[in-house]
This record gives C-alpha cells, structure tokens and sequence, in this order.
C-alpha cells in the first residue's frame, strides 16, 4: 500500500475515533443532564409533599380549635338562655300564684273562657284591637264550618285551637294585670294577617 493511502487511512481512523469520542461525550452529558432533572423533580415532589402535609396540619387544627370556641359560646348561650327562661317561669309562676286583687283580671277565668268561647274569651282581657277581629273571624269560622265541615273532623281542629286560645286569654290576663290596662298580645305583623282573615270570612 502506498504511503499516500495509509496516510489517509491513518487520517480517516483519527477523524471517525474523533467523532466517536465527541458523540459519547454528548450522551455522557445528556444522561448526566436527565439525571440530574430527575433529582430535581424528585427533590420538588418531596417539598410538594411535605408542604401540603404541613397546610393540612394547620387547616386540621384551625376548625379543631374554632370548634372548641364555638362550643363554649355555645355553651354561654345555653346558660344564659336556660337562666332568663328561668327567671321568666319564675315571675309568671308569683304572677299566677297571687290572689287577684281588686281591678285586676282572673286569669283563671280568662284561660277558661278563652278555652271553652275561643277567641272571644279575649275580650276579658285581650287587647279590643286583637280580641275584637278575632272573634269576628272566629263567629265567621263557627258558621261556615257548622254547615260545610262535619263534626268529626272539625273536632280535632277545636282540640288544637281552643287551648291555645286558652294560653292566650291567661296570658291577656297576666299582661293586664302588670301594665293595669289591656296589652296586645301579638305583634303588629300578626294583628294585620288576623283583621285580613277575618274581613275575608266576613265577606263570605
């Protein structure tokens, strides 16, 4: 072989063991390269983790602890209503207690008439501006109901109605004898919904 051909053999054997070199230098720092980005990925995975055990710490122990407040103002709550209940059965039970004196209304005999008449047991004692619509409403009901409803069913509706009205001609009762004068029972939004009714059954 001429020396001119072995030259260029000599030179082609360096070129492609220079390229060989240069490529696996290229893959030693590609690998090294994705090696070191899957480190890190790990690396911000573990943080990740480690914060969000961390928030759920502190999210646990916040409602932990604003529920213990709660209970206790819970707590201060129930006391307090439990005392005022309290002291309100107390004074209406020296109220009912007492022996009537002279201008003040019975409460016995306001509870029952209001029990056994309805709502026209109210005018005893009850506010006129309250007892007198009702009991409109009230005489309208008895003779609409005398002739359309049978008595069997309107019975379970007199067992409901009468001793509620009861309650309220004791308490009409009770109201009188504290303010000296009559006192209205229920509120403004209530006596409108009532005089409303009764103008209904009235126009029947």
């Amino acid at each position: 072989m001429p020396d001119s051909d072995r030259a260029l053999m000599e030179r082609l054997a360096a070129l492609e063991a220079e390229v060989k070199a240069d490529e696996d230098a290229k893959r030693a720092r590609k690998d090294a390269a994705l090696s070191k980005a899957k480190e890190q990925r790990a690396a911000q995975a573990s943080e990740s983790a480690a914060l969000r055990d961390r928030q759920t710490a502190l999210v646990t122990r916040k409602p932990a602890r604003r529920e213990l407040d709660d209970d206790a103002r819970d707590d201060s709550d129930d006391l307090g209503g439990a005392l005022e209940l309290a002291r309100r059965a107390h004074g209406v039970k020296q109220e009912l207690s007492r022996p009537t004196q002279q201008g003040e209304k019975s409460w016995i005999k306001s509870g029952v008439a209001s029990m056994l008449l309805g709502p026209l047991g109210w005018l005893y004692a009850g506010s006129m501006r309250e007892a007198v619509p009702a009991s409109a409403a009230w005489l309208a009901f008895g003779a609409i109901a005398s002739k359309l409803i049978p008595m069997f069913l309107l019975m379970p509706v007199l067992m409901v109605i009468l001793p509620l009205s009861g309650i309220a001609g004791a308490m009409y009762a009770v109201q009188y004898n504290r303010k000296g004068s009559r006192q209205r029972l229920f509120r403004k939004k209530n006596q409108q919904a009532l005089e409303s009714g009764a103008k209904k059954l009235l126009k029947r």
